[in-house]
């Protein structure tokens, strides 16, 4: 049994050696190391050139861990994704060739440019860790953990998610723009042709194990557990809580799982931070993340230019805690 002083070191090599690579994107990988340690699957969302590959590429090369990174297109197929049954002429039998999905850590590259059939195979997997070939199901190995990357400027040739799938994921992360100082070092690293990427592995699958065995110890009190879910109430039922302009707004509040992914998430917020308790913070911090995609907005809402970014804040100011 390894005790939580190593947990907690192990995370701080791994947070020491992403940062060799990655820049100013502390907060991208925090959020990484969340999903990583909750089982909860990722979605990032940023305009070009803002490493959000390249930080998931280092982060797998950290972790010991089985790593595919799938380039999503148009013309992707399912079997391209999943593996298909092929013929053996040897044996006169079809066997099973595996596909990329059979790895711990999958990197879902632009992930909004591949069609509808793609899309559900990659749901199966992220939702029942399984997936479908030919009349068998196949049993995807642990920790399975799906990371992907849309492009918010080119809508051209893409499928947007459907929301049942945009569901299945935990937190909708928004890459920013560095800041001036990030931006800064950033070049002059890059640029310099003897810079290198390499970076060892920290953390095996057992401390990842063991992180996660350390998680779900963390305590949260009543009170909170209460202020998840009213939080998830006002997401929903916005007049009762006296967001009458926001209620005009809103088409569809968050589902069951955004009270489960922010109970979780706030939990592994904690552990990072030292703590066996959650705080009040905890919650507040994660909240965008988990709710910004599931809520939905209605058409109202875009001709006002009113985001769901903007209807969070006001139900973080409005739900009270405790209240």
């Amino acid at each position: 049994m390894k005790d939580t002083n190593y947990l907690y070191s192990k995370i701080q090599e791994v947070l020491a050696e992403v940062s060799k690579v990655v820049i100013g994107q502390d907060y991208l990988v925090n959020r990484l190391l969340i999903g990583l340690f909750t089982e909860g699957h990722i979605l990032l969302e940023g305009v070009p050139g803002l490493a959000k590959t390249k930080t998931i590429n280092t982060l797998a090369r950290v972790l010991d861990l089985g790593f595919r990174r799938i380039q999503f297109t148009p013309d992707l197929l399912p079997s391209d994704l999943i593996g298909t049954m092929i013929y053996n002429q040897k044996s006169g039998e079809f066997e099973v060739k595996k596909g990329p999905i059979f790895a711990n850590l999958i990197l879902a590259d632009e992930v909004n440019r591949a069609p509808a059939k793609v899309q559900s195979a990659l749901l199966e997997a992220m939702a029942e860790k399984q997936v479908t070939i030919g009349e068998s199901s196949y049993s995807l190995d642990r920790p399975f953990l799906v990371m992907a990357t849309q492009n918010p400027v080119e809508q051209e040739g893409t499928y947007p998610l459907p929301e049942a799938q945009v569901d299945r994921f935990m937190m909708k992360v928004y890459v920013d723009y560095l800041d001036k100082k990030s931006e800064l070092e950033v070049i002059r690293k890059i640029s310099n042709v003897d810079f290198k990427y390499d970076v060892k592995p920290i953390l095996s699958r057992e401390d990842i194990m063991a992180i996660r065995s350390e998680i779900n110890k963390i305590t949260i009190s009543d009170m909170l557990e209460r202020y998840i879910v009213e939080l998830v109430f006002a997401s929903r039922f916005p007049e009762e809580y006296g967001l009458k302009d926001e209620a005009r707004y809103v088409q569809f509040g968050v589902s069951p799982r955004a009270g489960i992914a922010l109970y979780s998430a706030a939990k592994a917020l904690a552990f990072f931070d030292k703590r066996d308790y959650v705080l009040p913070e905890d919650i507040k911090a994660l909240v965008k993340d988990v709710f910004n995609h599931r809520i939905i907005l209605n058409y109202e809402a875009e001709a006002d230019g009113v985001t769901t970014r903007q209807i969070i804040d006001n139900i973080l100011r409005r739900v009270a805690i405790g209240g």
